[in-house]
């Protein structure tokens, strides 16, 4: 093996390593996840040398100024605060959901009229518009860190993969019977995974556009999935309230993690691979082993639903939306509350169905959403499923929290001392998503009124 350069890696700390091995060029990562500007350098230096042999005595000097840089980085305060830059009236119908590339030049957004939209962060102005769905479009994502390919999946039961620079159409995924509702790409962009109302998951070959495998065992709707950072491993949340973790090279399930009462609202895993993080209607959060599934932690405090959660890039800290107007910040190794994030004056999302629409056997619950959505009805009654929608976010650095809420509102916080350090006002319905690009600069508030807001 032959080191060739080393790259700096911001969120998470962390340090690339590319290397030729065989005539192809590899890459490493040496993650520091535990860094602080308190860090011993030296120390830490003698560590990295002692478990990596590409670090040799000649490269000790760069690697020592690297993990300095790093920590620089950190320590530099945050008082960054966001001006509204731009409204985009991205669609003629509500939009689904938002999501930047990894340099947060580009954004998409998807929507009920049944297209998915690209756009020029810096400009606002729209770059393509991806059409060819049935039904609304739910679930999007760039191939992350790549950003050349977009994925859509849809409630016409189908998933599309775009070129994201000329806006062309390379495979649909056809084989679910139901909506599909939410999609990744692995971390080496070899494959789509889609998660449906039949109660299946799916991968999907990015380059030929083959069905590589179909994991079934859910007895109920797959709302929510997650690769790890490795892609060895996906992560499934159902209505059926289990989450099962799947071995993706033989598609076969791994663990079912049971444990909460109520539907799944959302998984994760965190960075190093090592735990998952699950949201509940049941009012609680579950931390898990991914190696054992034994659950190490239920985080509790919520009074209602926690419809959404999520860890911060470094994996130390975990954050939770509910329906109880709230969110809550919590450390990891302890499994302590940290902060309660009060302040919105609607929920931090809404509940899964009006009460006042009834199917043929009498008002829909959430386990009993089922297929068959057009979208003119789903207009009519409003029956977006709220535990999808991306509600509450760490900022890179993990210094800050971002939260979407019914009030019409989105609001920043201090992740330590729960402070609301800005509101984001404007929007005129309820902004159900929200996200920070890479650099953590840049903000997209995303509405039922339509639009999404661009915050620099």
């Amino acid at each position: 093996m032959k080191l060739k350069r080393f790259l700096l890696r911001y969120y998470p700390p962390g340090i690339i390593l590319e290397y030729e091995k065989g005539g192809c060029l590899r890459t490493k990562s040496i993650d520091l996840l535990d860094l602080t500007p308190e860090t011993s350098p030296d120390e830490l230096l003698a560590e990295i040398q002692q478990s990596e042999p590409l670090v040799t005595e000649s490269r000790a000097d760069q690697v020592k100024q690297l993990i300095v840089r790093l920590q620089q980085k950190q320590g530099q305060q945050d008082h960054h605060r966001f001006c509204f830059f731009k409204e985009l009236k991205a669609h003629i119908l509500p939009l689904t959901n938002v999501a930047f590339d990894k340099s947060g030049s580009r954004f998409i957004t998807g929507s009920y009229d049944r297209t998915c939209r690209v756009w020029d962060t810096a400009s606002g102005s729209e770059l393509h518009t991806l059409e060819g769905h049935r039904n609304v479009v739910y679930a999007i994502a760039f191939n992350n860190p790549y950003g050349d390919k977009i994925a859509t999946g849809s409630f016409d039961k189908t998933a599309k993969l775009w070129c994201a620079e000329t806006g062309k159409c390379f495979h649909t995924f056809r084989g679910h019977t139901a909506e599909i509702v939410c999609l990744a790409f692995n971390p080496q962009s070899t494959l789509v995974a889609t998660g449906s109302m039949d109660a299946s998951a799916k991968l999907w070959d990015v380059e030929t556009g083959g069905e590589v495998a179909t994991l079934t065992g859910h007895m109920a709707e797959v709302l929510s999935l997650c690769f790890n950072t490795v892609g060895n491993q996906l992560v499934t949340g159902s209505f059926d309230h289990t989450v099962s973790i799947w071995d993706v090279a033989s598609g076969r399930r791994v663990h079912t993690l049971i444990g909460h009462s109520g539907e799944i609202s959302n998984v994760h895993f965190n960075w190093d691979c090592s735990l998952i993080v699950t949201g509940s209607m049941d009012k609680t959060c579950k931390l898990w082993e991914a190696v054992s599934g034994e659950c190490v932690a239920t985080l509790t405090g919520h009074k209602e639903e926690v419809l959404d959660v999520c860890f911060d890039l470094s994996g130390q800290l975990v954050a939770t939306a509910s329906a109880d107007g709230t969110a809550r910040v919590f450390s990891v190794n302890t499994h302590q509350c940290l902060v309660t994030l009060e302040g919105h004056d609607g929920e931090i999302s809404k509940h899964l169905f009006s009460p006042s629409v009834k199917g043929p056997q009498g008002p829909y619950t959430p386990s009993r959403f089922r297929p068959s959505i057009d979208v003119d009805r789903c207009l009519a009654v409003d029956e977006r499923p709220a535990a999808l929608l991306r509600l509450i976010c760490f900022s890179p650095p993990g210094s800050r929290v971002l939260t979407a809420s019914s009030d019409r509102t989105a609001r920043l916080w201090d992740a330590r001392s729960g402070v609301c350090l800005q509101v984001l006002e404007g929007h005129t319905d309820e902004i159900f998503s929200c996200v920070f690009n890479y650099e953590g600069d840049t903000i997209i508030t995303g509405s039922k009124d339509n639009t999404c807001r661009i915050w620099y």
